[in-house]
């Protein structure tokens, strides 16, 4: 099979490879649709590492191991690959644990299939867990204001979590956006008081915004998508200093020393959904790996019943050709509200 690599120079390698086995508890998938994340140049870069960097997969169930039940050949699935790991989506075929992995429905392509995996986790567990922000999940949905800002509304992981918010009923939602204010707009409910910033006006301004759009309300809970060039620092002056108020940040390694400490302030790593429990040698098993099962299928029943949406995306043509120019246009910003995913038969 063909498998592409990134290298720290953010260069690619397509090379000939056999196909992988997966072990009992994972799932061989065809991939037919890889999707892209902006960690998938960061990673090579940052830790200088060459690898398939690639995590979200769309494609077909080839073989699964002795211990997966919910899954056969030729099931239609979407996938979150683990990061970091061998056989990632950068492929035509790619392993993914059996937890991590659900259901397509026939009526979502696997180019929106591929749009799903790593963001929308990272939008569940930034918003519901109870080591992060620990909001009310859907189906236990508010049932009085509880005013939320979303910093990088348009990105997918800020729009999903705008997704599961109108879920959970949690309202006055401020997000933060700039060019794809028309697509986060779609999202919002201004019945219910949501409502859009613009963060291109200047930091003085966008903090004056948002304390508008409160209207005199205290404010507890922040979920910076972006979580660099200053979004943190301003969600530390709108945030209340009475004690709560909670922000979660999605880039590991980052000194947040400019968060005061009234603000408890968690990071947001979807790799947890492939970890053990931190607590183990406690006799506590339970870990971030059964939320990640809970709801990548509740992701798949939001699908079918069409209460859950895919990301926008946009296909860069030339399958793991065009891989490259994929990453570098992430590096450089050029996309928004939209992801890049990648046609995989179309390698040449």
């Amino acid at each position: 099979m063909k498998e592409l690599v990134v290298d720290k120079d953010l260069k690619v390698e397509i090379h000939d490879v056999p196909v992988p086995k997966p072990n009992a508890d994972q799932v061989l998938i065809k991939i037919v649709v890889s999707g892209s994340n902006p960690k998938d140049w960061k990673v090579p870069m940052w830790m200088k590492e060459t690898s398939n960097s690639g995590d979200d997969i769309a494609g077909f169930v080839e073989e699964v191991g002795e211990n997966v039940t919910e899954f056969k050949k030729g099931d239609r699935v979407a996938a979150f690959h683990e990061m970091r790991t061998a056989h990632g989506s950068f492929a035509e075929y790619g392993i993914a644990w059996s937890h991590t992995t659900f259901h397509l429905p026939k009526k979502i392509s696997f180019e929106e299939g591929a749009t799903i995996p790593l963001a929308a986790m990272t939008a569940a567990l930034g918003l519901y867990s109870t080591t992060r922000l620990g909001l009310p999940e859907p189906w236990q949905a508010a049932s009085s204001p509880i005013p939320l800002i979303v910093y990088g509304a348009s990105s997918a992981v800020g729009a999903y979590a705008i997704q599961l918010a109108q879920l959970s009923n949690i309202h006055p939602i401020i997000a933060v956006a700039g060019r794809g204010q028309s697509f986060v707009e779609k999202l919002i409910d201004r019945s219910k008081g949501d409502t859009i910033v613009d963060y291109r006006n200047g930091d003085e301004a966008l903090v004056s915004s948002i304390k508008d759009a409160l209207k005199g309300q205290d404010i507890h809970y922040a979920f910076d998508a972006v979580s660099e060039k200053g979004s943190y620092q301003n969600l530390s002056k709108i945030l209340s200093t009475k004690g709560g108020s909670k922000i979660t940040l999605v880039l590991p390694g980052r000194d947040y020393g400019d968060i005061p400490e009234s603000i408890t302030h968690s990071v947001t790593t979807v790799g947890s959904v492939h970890q053990d429990s931190p607590r183990a040698k406690e006799g506590i098993k339970i870990s971030d790996k059964e939320f990640g099962f809970v709801f990548f299928r509740f992701f798949g029943r939001g699908l079918q019943e069409g209460w859950f949406e895919p990301h926008p995306h946009e296909v860069v043509p030339g399958g793991l050709n065009g891989v490259q120019k994929g990453l570098e246009n992430l590096k450089d910003g050029v996309n928004s509200a939209t992801k890049y995913v990648f046609r995989i038969e179309e390698t040449k």
